[in-house]
């Protein structure tokens, strides 16, 4: 299960290195490009319960629809992939369990007690995404130029207002001047954005007095023109992950192996793209929530993998992802650390910000998720069995386990979000607070979602598209072209 990874077969060319400490992919796309490409519309109530006016569930439907069109989801059901664990977790899950089988995203608001394939954003095998989408058309434009081997740095302002870009261009460190309607869109992340903001002067107070100190700020932005925000970099959320080992004598694990796999298997691929090497290695997928009197609820995730990992890995072993998502209390906020050799300051996250609610409600929730889907094994039928949770845990022994920090647990998922929120760190046009025409648009304007993130994070470039577009008609004259400058080296 841990093999069929970029993070382990050699992809360091695809990541981000000593810019970014966290994984995450610095390349045309950025970690669209890398990650498994699971594709799940946000249910209605994580716009609603969760997102300012603006950005509710009618406000981001017509972007939805637009991105449906660009990009369809994909269901993946055939027998040439790996679908031998499907069968026992949905005996488990749907008749054992109670929950409902369904198409997850016909069906997307539903998201309490709910099961399904999985679905992603894959063309004919090969994966989907941006890059095949949005960035071909835009390709033909006459006024559109993707440039790589790009790093920025920090946006050029004088007060308010944007004058250019910052950006070491083939190792040379350059200005990108913008027009005088021009825009800047800060795309690089729930890690990276934030860091680019404070380096242009933009942040938590303390933090720009650090950085200037340093010499790391723009030496004519005096302290008088910081805008000083402490919600820049807060807030940051990732999903606290529970790897729970599953054995079953029904189940024929599968292990993906890029450097020597099963020639039928290459064979389909290479021959036809088909087999299972042309998705990543998901075969299903459920949903729950737990109910809370005084906030939104709880939503957790389950998602099974082909194989074991770590310490169970034989030929009948799968691996359960268990997640806490939407309405988890537990945040953190990017960490700016500098390189003693090189005075740099690399972004990512602070102290690890898993399970620290302080009443520890997260812990209690997905123990109780837990706790609840146990239950159901031996009415299953299934024949599933735990290896690495017993069975008959208590709710508390499984809390320990989830908030004791090993291979299973209280490790990174990197669906890294929320640093960067509409109303605190942006407004409702995208625009950063305090600016004119500098923009942030990628996973950290969205606070946590219900599913993996890649499909609400599309939505969230369409309506800001949408909204750039109208604040650009708005103060520009027919015909006059804008300049906007996409930083493209992160999520």
């Amino acid at each position: 299960m841990v093999d069929n990874t970029i993070f382990t077969i050699g992809g360091e060319s695809l990541m981000c290195g000593d810019r970014y400490s966290a994984y995450g992919g610095c390349n045309i796309g950025g970690s669209s490009s890398i990650n498994a490409g699971l594709y799940f519309e946000p249910p209605a109530s994580d716009w609603d319960n969760f997102h300012p006016d603006g950005w509710k569930s009618a406000d981001v439907e017509a972007a939805t629809q637009r991105l449906y069109e660009r990009q369809a989801s994909v269901e993946v059901t055939s027998p040439d992939n790996v679908q031998s664990s499907y069968e026992a977790v949905r005996e488990w899950i749907v008749d054992g369990a109670g929950y409902s089988e369904v198409n997850i995203n016909d069906e997307a608001d539903r998201k309490n007690a709910v099961f399904g394939h999985t679905l992603y954003d894959y063309q004919n095998g090969q994966r989907g995404g941006p890059v095949t989408t949005y960035l071909q058309s835009a390709l033909q434009r006459p006024n559109f130029l993707l440039q790589s081997n790009v790093t920025v740095i920090r946006a050029v302002r004088t007060g308010s207002k944007a004058t250019g870009v910052l950006a070491t261009v083939n190792g040379v460190d350059t200005i990108i001047n913008l027009t005088q309607t021009g825009r800047v869109v800060f795309s690089g992340g729930a890690i990276f954005s934030p860091s680019l903001l404070i380096h242009s002067g933009i942040g938590p107070a303390d933090t720009l007095t650090t950085l200037s100190q340093a010499g790391a700020l723009d030496p004519a932005l005096s302290p008088s023109s910081w805008i000083n925000n402490s919600d820049v970099g807060a807030h940051l959320f990732d999903n606290p992950n529970t790897f729970i080992e599953l054995s079953s004598p029904e189940i024929k694990s599968y292990t993906y192996s890029y450097d020597s796999p099963i020639q039928s298997d290459e064979d389909l691929y290479l021959t036809n793209r088909s087999g299972p090497y042309s998705y990543a290695g998901q075969t299903s997928v459920f949903w729950t929530y737990i109910n809370h009197t005084d906030t939104p609820p709880t939503g957790l995730q389950g998602t099974v993998g082909t194989a074991g990992a770590f310490g169970f890995s034989n030929e009948s072993t799968i691996t359960l992802n268990i997640y806490g998502t939407s309405g988890l209390l537990s945040t953190g906020t990017v960490g700016l650390t500098q390189n003693a050799a090189t005075g740099k300051f690399t972004p990512g996250p602070a102290a690890g910000f898993f399970y620290s609610d302080p009443a520890g409600r997260d812990a209690d929730d997905i123990a109780q998720f837990i706790l609840d889907i146990f239950s159901a094994l031996d009415k299953s039928g299934s024949g599933l069995v735990p290896l690495n949770i017993a069975q008959d845990a208590t709710k508390e022994e499984i809390k320990t386990y989830i908030t004791t920090p090993s291979s299973y647990a209280v490790g990174l998922v990197n669906h890294w979000s929320s640093s960067c929120r509409i109303g605190k760190c942006v407004d409702a046009q995208t625009r950063v607070v305090g600016m004119d025409n500098l923009h942030v648009i990628d996973a950290s304007i969205l606070a946590p979602l219900t599913v993996n993130p890649q499909f609400g994070v599309m939505v969230a470039g369409e309506k800001g598209a949408e909204l750039i577009k109208g604040l650009s008609s708005s103060n520009i004259s027919v015909g006059a072209e804008e300049t906007v400058a996409v930083n493209l080296s992160s999520r």
